[in-house]
């Protein structure tokens, strides 16, 4: 009774807002799609195994671009290598819009250089990039700062003598702390309590966002968003990390010193100040706390769940690891640490890892876009601000460049002569305007800290290599890996 009652009141809020809302579908020829019902657009063709799903079997039917209705909202899918690469790179100004993520919409409201859009995003994103790479993103002190953070693991994997262990807290740390030494500048003990909790809430936050929950949420937000459910506690989660940046931002006011300004913050704080006098300014208070927030939440996430995807890899293939190792050992040995100069000659290594990102599979429907004008695109017009998907999981599965698209194979970035070899598929950070702007110190990252525990230490598993199970915890939004135990053994 209670379902049909709700499905009674999302059908009869989704007509009033129809007839309040004119959509720019009237101007322009959207691709073709599934033929969506009133108010209910797609939803009784959605497979309720998740949107991905859905967006993959639709494909077949309609090909690489095609329209499916989000509840009563047209959205144009892009799949495949070829379609993202025309759209994002060929167009890429026309398709550098960001599109709303309705589960985090009443944290961000379009603040922060990841969700603004025009000129705000614009400005934001030259000011970050430049900011990132004043405090260390791609220069050497980022990668000191990683080593450091790799010394520290090492000692705390050591504490466990080799023990079966739940990896996720400690990845979650390491990434955590290179962003938090950026940003805050500086790092937090693994046993800091403030820092655990927000380590928690970020982890229960990506659950969530990745949960079958919020995808039905993105369907019919403006009626859901009244009742109960995954949206309350990420806007829960997320406020409180906000208090925490909050409190931060406090302090850094408190102890400034313009000539000499120690993190992100302090440099955004400066910036504040030197352009009080423009009521037109993009640096204001809600900007910098959303920055921020994205700037902790992605750069502690995404690198932590592929490392953790990473190792539940290298137990399931233990030929793999070996060969890694004995690549580190040729190139590293044992008396030191490694560095990002090792990189180019260790093809191997630097292929299972970028494996590992196409596999895992992090963000396979992207964060979404829209054109930012009206765009002629495959013989569509598709009107400004029609909101758009790169499908990112359709890309590193291309079956015409990935030989085994559904395998776990390092040889698909491998050459004849077993150098690495570029692959135009490979897109885990995105590409064009809005490619992740923490792609190079995530790449570091991953380098550095995966070549330092396999330098360091053998893994093996409380659970047959046959009988580990790869499918995801949750897949939605996001990708996240299961929970599993390893064993970290000093070599």
């Amino acid at each position: 009774m209670e379902a049909s009652v709700l499905l009674f009141l999302a059908i009869i809020v989704g007509f009033l807002l129809l007839l309040v809302r004119r959509h720019p579908k009237g101007r322009g020829h959207l691709p073709p799609g599934p033929r969506p019902l009133p108010l209910l657009g797609n939803l009784l063709q959605m497979d309720r195994r998740g949107l991905l799903k859905s967006f993959m079997q639709f494909r077949e039917k309609y090909g690489d671009v095609f329209t499916v209705h989000l509840g009563p909202r047209p959205v144009v899918m892009l799949c495949g290598t070829e379609a993202i690469r025309k759209a994002l790179v060929d167009q890429a100004e026309a398709f550098s819009g960001r599109g709303t993520v309705a589960v985090v919409e009443p944290i961000v409201q379009g603040y922060g250089m990841i969700f603004a859009n025009g000129e705000c995003w614009k400005v934001l994103r030259r000011f970050s990039v430049a900011t990132m790479k004043d405090f260390g993103m791609g220069k050497q002190s980022v990668e000191e700062r990683i080593k450091e953070e790799a010394r520290c693991l090492v000692e705390e994997l050591q504490k466990s003598q080799g023990a079966p262990m739940d990896p996720t807290f400690l990845f979650q740390c390491i990434t955590a702390n290179i962003i938090c030494s950026i940003v805050f500048g500086e790092r937090f003990d693994y046993k800091d309590h403030q820092f655990l909790h927000l380590l928690d809430l970020n982890s229960q936050t990506f659950l969530l966002y990745s949960s079958f929950s919020s995808q039905v949420f993105e369907l019919f937000s403006g009626f859901l968003k009244y009742f109960p459910g995954a949206h309350k506690q990420i806007f829960k989660n997320m406020q409180e990390v906000l208090d925490f940046i909050g409190r931060s931002v406090e302090k850094h006011r408190a102890t400034l010193d313009p000539s000499s300004p120690r993190d992100f913050i302090d440099t955004y704080l400066l910036r504040m100040e030197k352009e009080k006098s423009n009521p037109h300014t993009e640096f204001h208070h809600q900007n910098l706390m959303i920055s921020v927030l994205s700037l902790f939440f992605a750069g502690t996430e995404t690198s932590s769940t592929t490392l953790g995807c990473g190792f539940l890899l290298m137990l399931k293939y233990p030929h793999i690891t070996g060969k890694v190792q004995k690549e580190i050992d040729q190139v590293i040995g044992s008396h030191r640490l490694p560095t990002l100069e090792d990189r180019t000659k260790m093809p191997y290594t630097e292929a299972v890892i970028h494996e590992i990102q196409r596999f895992s599979d992090l963000a396979p429907i992207g964060v979404p876009h829209k054109v930012t004008k009206d765009t002629l695109f495959r013989g569509y017009l598709l009107p400004k601000n029609t909101e758009v998907y790169p499908i990112l999981s359709s890309a590193l599965h291309d079956p015409r460049y990935f030989a085994q698209p559904d395998t776990f194979n390092p040889d698909h970035f491998l050459d004849a002569n077993g150098a690495l070899k570029k692959n135009e598929a490979f897109m885990p950070f995105s590409i064009g305007k809005r490619i992740c702007l923490g792609e190079g110190i995530a790449r570091n990252e991953l380098f550095l800290f995966f070549t330092t525990i396999l330098q360091n230490f053998s893994v093996s598993s409380p659970v047959a290599p046959e009988d580990i199970d790869l499918s995801p915890e949750e897949n939605g939004f996001a990708k996240v890996p299961p929970k599993y135990q390893i064993c970290f053994l000093a070599r």
